[in-house]
């Protein structure tokens, strides 16, 4: 063979190679999130060269300005990446911190009884962010940019102002004697003392100075120096426990996902101190010898809820952070443990949640958001970010712009209390100095032979069941726009009652669950915020889909 015939051979067995490289690939990204406004920085990023991860970054960071509702650089979040080059899976934890001061007693008042008000509002509820450190963390991990790059769309839109809007409104109206008391967050949510109309721009001077500083000094610009003294400052002033060295100690986790498999996909999701991984693997395993794309509608809810009753009933025992308890993780994820707990579902009947051996105690008496990404390298991100309850504490810290979590409120302050979202918990979950609390969030990847989905949700304590009915949906071969999109019903194991949105069940399946033995409650309001992107791997083609429900939201492919 002639050196030009062995040219022109490799030549073209290297464009066939590259060829099939490239249809491995997605032809474009896809990036679907809460508010136009991140979404279009994720994009911009991109365009500037920067990867999945350094639009998440962007994405984080500008819904931490306008979406102040559901995050902030003053919360946590949960970053599940897979990243194309190894294939590497990884949930980087930035979930908020107890305060080295915090004790189990702390929310008790002198009969033992919690005083929700310290857990929910003011800087005593407020654990150490850890929004910023993760951001830090994937832009010097992996993303391709600088981080001051990546922050410039958030600090943009904190100087310049956003136009306020329905959604953001609503939650300032309902907070509104909360945040009266405290003078940095009127004059920021009531100027003048009065509610911003639609249209007002919100403009967040001390806010855009604060990511200034993260942009030039990384996670040092907020957790030491001139910001974190402010913030200790302001949070001791107003009765909060913060120290410097809660700050500057603060650390990112890099965790092990979840692992499992439904119908011939592989899931990936979030691991503890998130009890959503588990509980959905527990539900999927439980599911997955049953046809539910076959069986009768009301059939399928019963079996679903049972299923659901059961993995909250686990939450509520076992699972708190896994750095401070012993979390029997691959006992409650593995198909023989799911095996027994579908031994005890009745098809023709429901189970009491009082005669499941759980905490024995029913509880008496949605916030968030998530953004999901897709680059054209195949890199991805499913990211849920919290400040916990719609404006968190209440309280902006003077001179900085935060507005502090209340996310002390997720520990158990008593065992069998329920927390905001009606969830019980026990010892595992009990506030110890330096310990995560346990959250819903559930950033979720399925990977199929070929297709993707990635996607996840706020939404309290049912982020963990609309995640699974949106991976029920893609499993049944609907498209994103159907899972984001789709009438909602949630079980908890207590209270002991399905709960559905109003266009979930007709009346006639309200009577077949009843006849089963259920507890059927309506709501008139609608839940959660998903947003997803699915790649298909045959054609290379992604779609992006975000919730109806919400006007501000924004999915797009480019």
């Amino acid at each position: 063979m002639t050196t030009t015939l062995k040219n022109t051979l490799l030549f073209f067995l290297l464009t066939i190679g590259c060829s099939l490289q490239a249809a491995e690939k997605p032809q474009k990204a896809a990036i679907a999130s809460a508010h136009f406004m991140a979404t279009e920085a994720g994009h911009r990023i991109l365009a500037q060269g920067g990867n999945a991860f350094d639009a998440a970054i962007a994405v984080s960071s500008t819904l931490a300005v306008v979406e102040q509702h559901s995050s902030g650089i003053g919360g946590g979040a949960f970053w599940l990446l897979h990243r194309a080059s190894d294939g590497k899976n990884v949930m980087i934890d930035g979930r908020e911190m107890a305060p080295s001061k915090a004790h189990k007693d702390m929310y008790l008042d002198e009969k033992g009884e919690v005083n929700r008000d310290l857990a929910l509002h003011g800087p005593l509820s407020a654990a150490i962010p850890g929004e910023i450190a993760g951001l830090d963390h994937l832009a010097q991990h992996y993303g391709k940019l600088p981080l001051s790059a990546s922050l410039q769309p958030a600090i943009e839109a904190a100087e310049n102002g956003f136009p306020a809007y329905a959604r953001i409104i609503r939650h300032i109206e309902r907070k509104k004697k909360i945040l009266q008391r405290y003078p940095a967050s009127m004059a920021i949510y009531l100027p003048n003392g009065k509610v911003p109309e639609v249209g007002d721009l919100i403009i967040q001077k001390d806010l855009a100075k604060t990511l200034k500083a993260v942009a030039k000094k990384g996670r040092k610009g907020f957790y030491e120096g001139k910001v974190a003294k402010k913030l200790v400052k302001a949070n001791n002033a107003d009765g909060g426990i913060w120290t410097l060295e809660d700050l500057k100690n603060y650390k990112v986790l890099e965790r092990e996902p979840i692992y499992s498999e439904y119908n011939g996909k592989k899931l990936i999701t979030a691991s503890p101190p998130s009890s959503g991984g588990i509980a959905i693997a527990t539900i999927l395993n439980i599911l997955s010898a049953w046809d539910l794309n076959s069986m009768d509608v009301s059939k399928r809810v019963h079996l679903i809820a049972e299923a659901m009753r059961r993995a909250y009933r686990d939450r509520s025992i076992y699972l708190g952070d896994s750095d401070y308890v012993d979390i029997p993780s691959k006992l409650l994820t593995h198909p023989y443990y799911a095996e027994g707990l579908r031994a005890s579902i009745s098809e023709i009947q429901a189970t009491p949640s009082a005669i499941l051996p759980g905490i024995g105690e029913s509880p008496k008496g949605t916030d968030t958001t998530h953004f999901s990404i897709i680059d054209t390298e195949g890199n991805m991100v499913s990211a849920t970010l919290t400040v916990n309850t719609g404006l968190a504490s209440g309280f902006i810290a003077a001179g900085t712009g935060v507005l502090l979590n209340n996310e002390m409120d997720d520990f158990s302050a008593k065992p069998g209390e329920p927390n905001a979202y009606g969830l019980v918990g026990d010892q595992a979950n009990a506030i110890e100095p330096g310990k995560r609390p346990l959250s819903s969030m559930s950033p979720t990847i399925v990977i199929g032979d070929d297709e993707v989905a990635v996607l996840g949700t706020p939404g309290g304590s049912r982020i963990i069941t609309m995640v699974l009915l949106g991976i029920l949906d893609f499993d049944a071969g609907n498209p994103p726009a159907s899972w984001v999109a789709l009438p909602r019903f949630h079980h908890q194991y207590l209270p002991d009652k399905i709960y559905a949105e109003k266009d979930a069940f007709t009346p006639e399946m309200i009577a077949a669950l009843e006849k089963l033995g259920h507890t059927v409650q309506v709501h008139n309001g609608k839940w959660g915020n998903m947003h997803a992107v699915h790649w298909d791997k045959k054609t290379g083609t992604v779609q992006a889909a975000s919730d109806p429900r919400n006007p501000m939201a924004k999915a797009e492919v480019k």
